[in-house]
């Protein structure tokens, strides 16, 4: 993550950073992704995920999304790293700032199905992230792998 700030522009009034949450599913060597339909990242590859209702616990948010996402069951694993997500208008100036919360999940049951905010939801090797042709949100490669790792060592 960078230290410096996400916009040489100021942000708009009012604007603090949110807190979501994102669920990594590393399942049979594969990682779960959806193609977002809404901001930021809109026609992106990302993580199932949103925001985290208040007086719900980051793990429970993560699940909760996975199944709203992709119709995918799954169990939270543990948190592991943390990520910016920035969303720009049209003249740089920082609309909304997202701090994403990665859980790793253990899949539990269901097929991937688009649901809610996404346009497509399918599995990908970890070396089909690295295909230029595939538009993937910001640290979705390097936040695979990670899962992947600890995964690999938790036999999830």
């Amino acid at each position: 993550m960078s230290s410096h700030l996400a916009s040489a522009l100021p942000a708009e009034p009012g604007v603090r950073p949110v807190v979501a949450t994102i669920a990594v599913v590393y399942h049979e060597g594969r990682i779960l992704l959806v193609r977002r339909a809404n901001p930021p990242d809109a026609g992106f590859w990302g993580f199932p995920g949103g925001k985290i209702e208040l007086g719900e616990r980051i793990e429970d948010a993560a699940v909760r999304e996975l199944l709203e996402e992709t119709g995918v069951r799954g169990r939270p694993v543990r948190v592991f790293t943390a990520v910016d997500a920035f969303d720009h208008d049209a003249s740089g100036r920082l609309r909304r700032h997202f701090v994403l919360v990665a859980v790793l999940c253990e899949w539990n049951s269901g097929t991937p199905v688009a649901g809610d905010d996404a346009l497509e939801a399918r599995w990908f090797r970890l070396d089909d992230l690295d295909d230029a042709g595939l538009s993937l949100s910001l640290d979705v490669a390097e936040v695979a792998r990670q899962a992947a790792f600890i995964a690999r060592r938790t036999a999830c």
